[in-house]
């Protein structure tokens, strides 16, 4: 069986421990292991106790069935074929042969998550959940058998949900970092981690899973930045303006910055709405293509580019790829700091939404201090400029209240 040949390969740590927990918190690292544990753990549990009911709970209903059940290291992976009786893609739904329901349920609709009874749940990048009330659903239905628990496999962002679980004395907490699995994984990848994250803050999160908390001198915290994330239960205005904005790395090798590129939106309702961040290491001639791509995937008003360093050559690279393009220029005049004050001002005003996590750009956002952030905001930047060309009124940052 499957089951018996992951018992050989698995490290200690990726093992179900024993004990009187309710939650098995398994915080960690990019490439630990984490979705092949929690597939592995309600797999052999299914397995063994014919006719459970088992919960699957993701950021959205796609991580639950691309990642989770059908994914590389997911729960189909860990059981064998003729086990099972039927997967059910479309409603996300998987029945073996011993009569074991396992269902997968999407954060965002916390209200599914009333009525169903559980034996067990495996709930995937809590940090990412976009609702944390689906976390009290779950367990006001994790209540079938004589004991009912739950694991939670996530990167540790530090949301007062995990921060909570963590102190919890009915939790375990298994922590563990990405080199701890190097041997499972590509050379070429390692690396790859190593230079994005190595020596920075934000490797401490994704590389080695520690919780960060929020950065002294900051303009943004992880509240503010939460309150930004938009509900399942408002209601999207129709969008007056979008921009694309691009802050436009200098060089282009493998060690240059990313190019940010942060769609941005003015609502109806006087807010401004980030849309999508499509951020990457481009050559020249590719973070124009993406441009022009978002640019008509969302159907923008206008493209804008910091030209401090590129000048003229920024437009020449996009209107290569598209003359039709309505484009603009900005220019730093002040400091990243000073430019993103009235920014972080929106968003203490809860004028500012996001229409999904956007990790990285949120990470950026939580650990920008100029005295203290290795590299470049390029993320950051880019917002700052969509979200300034939205909200100028004669040339300034209408961001005061009055």
């Amino acid at each position: 069986m499957k089951h018996l040949n992951w018992c050989k390969i698995a490290r200690q740590k990726q093992i179900t421990p024993k004990g009187d927990w309710n939650v098995w918190l398994i915080l960690a690292g990019r490439g630990w292991g984490k979705t092949r544990t929690g597939a592995q753990d309600i797999a052999f549990y299914g397995l063994t106790r014919p006719h459970s009911r088992i919960a699957i709970v993701t950021p959205t209903f796609g991580d639950g069935r691309d990642t989770c059940v059908e994914g590389v290291s997911g729960l189909l992976g860990c059981i064998d074929r003729e086990l099972i009786e039927n997967w059910n893609r479309s409603i996300g739904e998987l029945v073996l042969k011993n009569g074991t329901v396992y269902k997968t349920f999407s954060a965002e609709q916390p209200d599914r998550l009333r009525g169903p009874q559980f034996h067990r749940a495996w709930c995937d990048e809590l940090g990412s959940w976009k609702n944390a009330e689906a976390w009290d659903q779950l367990l006001f239905g994790l209540r079938l058998g004589d004991k009912p628990q739950v694991v939670i496999t996530t990167t540790p962002k530090p949301t007062d949900l995990i921060k909570e679980l963590v102190i919890n004395k009915d939790s375990l907490v298994t922590r563990g970092s990405t080199f701890e699995n190097k041997d499972n994984l590509a050379e070429s990848a390692v690396k790859k981690l190593k230079e994005k994250y190595e020596g920075t803050r934000l490797g401490r999160q994704e590389l080695f899973a520690e919780i960060l908390e929020d950065v002294e001198g900051a303009l943004w915290n992880r509240n503010m930045i939460s309150k930004a994330l938009i509900k399942t239960t408002d209601i999207i205005p129709n969008f007056t303006r979008t921009v694309v904005a691009i802050d436009p790395a200098v060089t282009s090798n493998k060690h240059s910055d990313e190019t940010g590129i942060v769609v941005c939106a003015k609502g109806s309702d006087d807010k401004f709405y980030v849309l999508d961040d499509v951020t990457g290491r481009y050559t020249p001639d590719q973070w124009a293509k993406m441009a022009v791509e978002t640019y008509y995937k969302y159907d923008a008003d206008k493209i804008i580019a910091e030209v401090n360093n590129g000048g003229d050559l920024v437009e020449r690279v996009i209107r290569t790829v598209d003359n039709n393009i309505s484009y603009g220029s900005v220019r730093a005049t002040k400091g990243k700091y000073l430019r993103a004050e009235p920014i972080s001002a929106l968003y203490e005003q809860n004028r500012v939404k996001h229409l999904k996590p956007f990790q990285f750009l949120e990470d950026q956002m939580a650990n920008y201090n100029p005295t203290t952030f290795a590299g470049s905001p390029d993320r950051l930047d880019a917002l700052v400029w969509g979200i300034t060309e939205l909200s100028q009124r004669t040339g300034k940052v209408n961001w005061r209240i009055s």
